[in-house]
């Protein structure tokens, strides 16, 4: 990618437990394809205090927050934005001025995919996880209508805390239930991961399922959602998610919002 950095280049970046190359390619075309004076790079990091620090002392224009670190970084930040502070849970950090606000265009990208896909509010579905990503789609799910619900996860003390905070049941493990719609948002089929090649529900319970919607965008295609479209259910994927909460912090860190065709052909490069 053709870049002249000098020394007014506005620096973005993105902090995950498993650094990716979507956002950067993602954001870096599209700053090429504007002509804006940006560049975009993926981190990791031991020390979240000081990274966080570093992108308020160095001027850092925006950062992208993934697992493990959406909650983690809650106390690190000056201000919430609405969308994070309704769920406590964040994505998205933009600095201005040294002043850190936080935000969650997770539940953006959540809410949108729900009425893109035509997924009926009446729809029964088990959501497996009780992370900061499992909150911002628990939270879309309830804030679009979405009432038959139940959270699974081992981690009893998140996994109640989330389901009552959304008024849906607990369960450690689905069992015998068979929802309409299974909900992945574990690390449960994603590359590099001990459990890559596995399924996030047992066979049966997606056998069962007519709408299979998995988080994971690493790979877009997953165990879950070969597994769905094989079987020809409604597929929801990683990738899409991915794709419009990246599109929404572009917009927060630049100001400037792409084309459909400029988003779509951002999207087709990130993926090659």
């Amino acid at each position: 990618m053709q870049m002249n950095p000098n020394k007014d280049t506005q620096l973005c970046m993105s902090l995950s437990g498993r650094p990716g190359n979507f956002g950067l390619r993602f954001h870096n075309h599209l700053y090429e394809q504007l002509g804006l004076n940006f560049y975009y790079k993926a981190f990791s990091s031991q020390d979240l205090p000081g990274a966080v620090g570093g992108i308020r002392a160095l001027g850092i224009r925006g950062c992208g927050v993934s697992m493990p670190f959406k909650e983690a970084c809650i106390a690190l930040v000056d201000e919430l934005d609405a969308s994070a502070a309704a769920i406590q849970s964040i994505n998205t950090i933009v600095n201005t001025a040294g002043h850190l606000k936080a935000y969650n265009t997770d539940y953006i990208a959540i809410a949108q995919l729900l009425e893109t896909h035509a997924v009926p509010k009446d729809i029964s579905f088990a959501l497996r996880g009780s992370g900061g990503m499992a909150k911002a789609v628990a939270s879309a799910l309830r804030d679009g209508g979405y009432r038959n619900g139940v959270i699974v996860a081992r981690n009893e003390v998140a996994g109640r805390a989330l389901a009552q905070g959304c008024g849906y049941e607990w369960q450690a493990q689905l069992g015998a239930l068979r929802p309409q719609m299974l909900v992945n948002v574990t690390p449960i089929g994603m590359s590099g991961g001990p459990e890559a090649d596995q399924l996030a529900f047992e066979a049966a319970a997606v056998e069962a399922a007519d709408t299979l919607f998995d988080v994971v965008a690493v790979p877009s295609e997953t165990p879950l959602i070969l597994t769905g479209r094989a079987q020809g259910k409604r597929v929801i994927t990683g990738l899409e998610v991915i794709a419009i909460q990246a599109l929404e912090q572009f917009v927060l860190y630049t100001g400037v919002r792409p084309s459909e065709e400029q988003f779509q052909k951002a999207v087709a490069f990130a993926r090659s």
